[in-house]
């Protein structure tokens, strides 16, 4: 039985990407179905497998290109200390808050293939970043580098999370919010 619907689409991967993205937004990765999509972009069931294999190779391309739009984003920051690392923080802030979607999916290891090599790649890359941002403090000021970063990425992780969540109440510019946090979080040397 044919549906009467296209293989063929102008840039399917692209339109299937940006379908999954609205109901990731709208719906959770949970409501995420292939089949569902293909219907979304006029096109056959069988197309947007075509791209992405399964639900997984899907998933796993949304994360993948969040992680290369996070990298992106970190990596106009330029080297420079405990500043530095405050604007990482800032740029990770303003990416969760910018693609909600992505950053959901990026952070669901369970529902993507984390052997992919462009994953692995483009996360790799932007904790590059970080751990970069992180290097840059004094080590008297960081301590141990591995407790630092996880503290760094922790702080904005969490700090994006709680935005988005509206666990806390907006009061302004959320990236002032962060630096501020930043500030206090390696304001001194650590002891320990």
């Amino acid at each position: 039985m044919t549906t009467g619907r296209p293989y063929h689409h102008g840039d399917l991967r692209r339109a299937v990407l940006t379908a999954a993205l609205d109901v990731v937004a709208s719906d959770g990765i949970g409501a995420i179905s292939l089949r569902d999509l293909a219907r979304r972009a006029g096109v056959s069931h069988a197309a947007p497998a075509h791209h992405f294999g399964d639900r997984t190779g899907l998933l796993t391309a949304i994360a993948a290109e969040g992680y290369g739009l996070l990298a992106d984003a970190l990596a106009e920051v330029p080297p420079g200390g405990s500043e530095a690392l405050r604007e990482l923080g800032v740029r990770y802030v303003r990416f969760a808050l910018a693609h909600p979607a992505h950053f959901e999916v990026m952070n669901r290891p369970h529902v993507v293939d984390g052997t992919d090599p462009e994953l692995l790649r483009l996360r790799a890359r932007a904790g590059a970043s970080l751990r970069g941002g992180v290097a840059g403090v004094p080590a008297e000021r960081r301590g141990d580098m591995d407790r630092a970063v996880l503290a760094a990425w922790s702080l904005a992780h969490g700090y994006a999370t709680l935005c988005l969540s509206g666990g806390i109440p907006e009061d302004g510019d959320p990236a002032d919010t962060f630096r501020a946090l930043a500030g206090m979080l390696f304001a001194g040397p650590v002891t320990g």
